[in-house]
């Protein structure tokens, strides 16, 4: 008996050396042996010049070039910043969940893509900390002349616009049908294409009977009108603050380590102000950077046109748009421009509410601005060949030989305007729809308006046309009161062959110059 005790006790030793070994092996293969082969590493190694990595989300969009420059990369790295760039081809909801799960610290956007995607996910785990561009004509709305003389001409059932899903051309057409009067144009107003490209080969291959406009980004809006015979209907030189590319930082970042976007920023900026000082050197580096991502170079004349479609903002220019120093002639504030952005996609249906409920203070953070501008930072200096707030280009006054030639663009889509019976006095109420209008007609600074004030059709003709021009005159001085340069007006009267109320109001046609 004694001994099978024994043989038990020896069974039970044995098994629980074994136990011990394997749980030392186990140590020594992932405790010990990492430890000692890391000591090796530094021992033999050296002394890593980065001290810290951004990881940034983007696309192949020429506007963010700068950041995939040489110079951009090597002003991190002298700081110690190692950057890691995702080319996740333009997926916003990844870029958003990057930014929730801490995968990326920084990611770019356009600002409705932004809204739209923190919409879809509903939360927004960044905040706006700089302004990387704007388009001013690099995307553009374009159809037969014949067909589609004026946007006013989308006002029809078998009207379409060809469209890349998700792109700025696809928020470019949506800014259309927010601010103009399309009430015939169908709910399914969309044709949906693949890209910009293959929306010009439609337009190549578009022929008449079709009432269809087609949105596509330069260098494509160039080939369209040279080689396809369509012309410009609409471009995003004509419009204001509505296609902006911006720059968003992870929240948790911003919150403990400011000072990482700091640097980034810094280093962006002057990336940018040398790129910005050579001569043509925008153009070398879209060149440069689209031959690389695409394995074949860039045209140089579609180069060109690339960089003329795009405006890249300086340091002060971000200053003035975050609030900063002494703000900038035409420059508009981040939060005016996220609320005419959300208005837009709430307009037009891409969502269904507004997800900031008037908090639109929430999606920006310019402390980050705020501290260098206090620190006295900008990379050009001052002096002569300095940075400066580029004015934006506004409606020069007109002869009246040019008021005739004015190109029809449409007819805004403003509320009903009404007045006091038998008077000229705007109601209180339409007083609020007229500041609606004022902040369209800000958005688009090249156009000129005409105001077609109207009346009932009874009564006397030659009272009426009185009333009906006081009335579009009462319009005109309460926009002039909100900001609208009255040069850029034009008072008309109408008469009217509806006897019902509706006709006691205004109306809003704007034109330009020709292209």
């Amino acid at each position: 008996m004694s001994g099978k005790r024994s043989r038990r006790g020896c069974l039970i030793a044995a098994l629980l050396w074994c136990f011990l070994l394997a749980v030392l092996a186990v140590a020594y293969k992932f405790l010990v042996a990492p430890m000692l082969t890391e000591r090796l590493e530094e021992d033999t190694g050296s002394e890593s010049r980065y001290h810290s990595e951004i990881r940034l989300a983007a696309d192949s969009f020429s506007g963010y070039a700068i950041l995939r420059s040489e110079v951009f990369v090597e002003n991190l790295k002298r700081e110690g910043v190692r950057l890691v760039i995702e080319d996740d081809r333009a997926d916003y909801d990844r870029r958003l969940q990057g930014l929730g799960n801490g995968t990326l610290d920084l990611a770019v956007f356009t600002v409705d893509s932004w809204i739209s995607a923190g919409y879809r996910a509903g939360d927004f785990p960044g905040s706006i900390v700089l302004i990387l561009d704007e388009t001013v004509g690099g995307d553009a709305i374009v159809g037969r002349p014949d067909i589609l003389p004026d946007l006013q001409a989308l006002n029809h059932p078998d009207a379409r616009l060809v469209i890349t899903p998700g792109s700025p051309s696809e928020f470019l057409a949506r800014v259309v049908l927010a601010n103009f009067m399309l009430p015939d144009l169908p709910d399914r107003w969309w044709i949906e294409a693949k890209s910009s490209e293959d929306v010009l080969q439609r337009a190549r291959d578009h022929r008449g009977g079709e009432r269809h406009a087609f949105v596509l980004w330069e260098p494509h809006v160039s080939r369209a009108v040279e080689e396809y015979g369509h012309h410009v209907l609409l471009d995003s030189s004509q419009i204001q603050g509505y296609i902006v590319d911006v720059l968003i930082a992870r929240r948790a970042l911003l919150r403990d380590q400011p000072e990482r976007i700091a640097t980034f920023v810094k280093a962006y900026l002057s990336a940018a102000w040398a790129y910005h000082r050579k001569q043509d050197g925008m153009v070398d580096l879209v060149e440069k950077d689209a031959g690389l991502l695409a394995n074949r170079p860039l045209p140089r004349a579609q180069a060109e046109k690339v960089v003329q479609g795009i405006q890249w903002k300086n340091t002060l220019e971000n200053y003035a748009h975050f609030g900063l120093g002494s703000g900038g002639s035409g420059q508009q504030h981040i939060e005016d421009i996220l609320i005419n952005i959300v208005d837009v996609l709430v307009r037009t249906g891409a969502i269904d509410r507004d997800p900031l409920d008037g908090k639109y203070h929430t999606l920006f953070y310019r402390q980050i601005l705020e501290g260098l501008e206090d620190r006295g930072f900008h990379p050009a200096g001052s002096g002569p060949g300095s940075e400066t707030v580029r004015s934006t280009r506004q409606a020069s006054t007109l002869a009246e030989a040019q008021w005739a030639r004015l190109r029809p663009v449409g007819e805004l889509k403003i509320a009903p305007i009404a007045f006091v019976r038998g008077s000229g006095n705007i109601s209180p109420f339409s007083r609020r729809h007229l500041a609606d209008a004022a902040r369209k007609l800000k958005t688009f600074p090249h156009f000129y308006l005409r105001i077609i004030g109207q009346t009932r059709a009874e009564g006397d003709p030659e009272a009426n046309r009185l009333l009906a021009r006081e009335r579009a005159q009462a319009v005109a001085d309460f926009l002039t009161g909100e900001g609208i340069a009255r040069h850029r007006i034009r008072i008309e009267a109408q008469p009217s062959a509806d006897r019902s109320g509706s006709a006691q109001s205004v109306r809003f046609f704007v034109g330009q110059l020709p292209y």
